[in-house]
């Protein structure tokens, strides 16, 4: 595999006293351009990188340990597109379940977009994982405690069973979608059809396991 390859920037001056930050969102903003172009973790180098910010090599090192943390630090900021998408689509909405569904498929529209940053992000083996992205970071980044008010809610309202750890089917849901994402990402030719379809029939699933047989029965 080829490496990306954007046009080398001038050589830039030597960063006075408190410019560190801003070659820091250089830097960044460089990597993200050119994983976004070749949608391919493999193909960056910090070579690369660097000459298309107009640095040397050892610069880039001044800010990040190595191109592994590079790559988390750029997913990253992107993830956090995730979180603010998940909490939009469900902005207003009373419906436990409702709220439920649009988080995924918030998620699930995010992964597939974004599907380099998705594999860094929950398919990287955990050896090649900056200690910087912790579980909890993950965790946030799935929305789980979000996802664990709206399974309170609907307990509450009688829309769902009870349950004793609603933290942990959240991360249930969350492995149910993300197996979804995982998939459509690593096997495109395999005909599971229309990605929203697909969804709304997992869900549809997910919703007999989780409503409430009271309120089934009405």
């Amino acid at each position: 595999m080829s490496t990306v390859e954007l046009a080398e920037a001038p050589r830039r001056t030597r960063s006075r006293r408190g410019e560190g930050d801003k070659l820091r969102e250089d830097i960044l903003e460089a990597a993200e351009r050119m994983l976004v172009e070749s949608n391919d973790q493999s193909s960056l180098s910090i070579r690369a990188i660097a000459s298309a910010v107009g640095v040397t090599p050892p610069s880039i090192y001044l800010h990040f340990a190595d191109r592994n943390e590079l790559l988390f630090a750029v997913c990253e900021r992107q993830s956090r597109e995730i979180e603010g998408a998940m909490e939009a689509a469900c902005d207003g909405v009373a419906d436990p379940w409702e709220r439920l569904r649009r988080r995924g498929r918030a998620y699930l529209t995010w992964g597939l977009q974004n599907p380099e940053h998705y594999r860094i992000l929950t398919m990287s083996h955990s050896d090649a994982t900056p200690q910087c992205f912790t579980d909890e970071r993950l965790a946030g980044m799935a929305g789980l405690q979000a996802v664990r008010a709206d399974l309170v809610a609907g307990i509450e309202a009688g829309a769902f069973d009870p349950m004793s750890d609603p933290l942990g089917c959240s991360e249930l849901l969350w492995m149910a979608v993300h197996g979804m994402v995982s998939l459509l990402i690593c096997k495109p030719e395999f005909p599971f059809g229309d990605p929203d379809r697909v969804y709304e029939a997992m869900f549809e699933l997910l919703h007999h396991g989780v409503a409430s047989r009271v309120a089934a029965s009405l």
